[in-house]
């Protein structure tokens, strides 16, 4: 499953409904929660290995991040990125 995580704050309830092996993007306002030190930095670190954790490149530039803020271990992706994310997976959640 493809969950696109648009809301700021995120609620630690929504990562909770993440199941192994599903696939996160976080857009619009949804980056500036996934700096380091941020409220859900450590549940998004414990998550890193059962899931894949993405940002879109124009969203972290836009809002003036440089990679080395992010949580390690976040993928940047770009547009065609999430494009190919989208075909590849069926079911997809919006979280706004």
């Amino acid at each position: 499953m493809l969950h696109l995580i648009f809301q700021s704050p995120i609620e630690v309830a929504v990562l909770e409904r993440i199941e192994s092996g599903d696939v996160v993007v976080f857009l619009e306002n949804a980056v500036l929660c996934v700096l380091q030190n941020s409220a859900i930095s450590d549940a998004l670190t414990r998550q890193l290995g059962k899931n894949r954790f993405c940002v879109l490149s124009d969203d972290i530039a836009i809002r003036g991040i440089i990679t080395d803020e992010l949580v390690k271990g976040l993928e940047v992706i770009d547009y065609a990125g999430l494009v190919e994310l989208a075909t590849d997976n069926p079911v997809i959640q919006s979280w706004t």
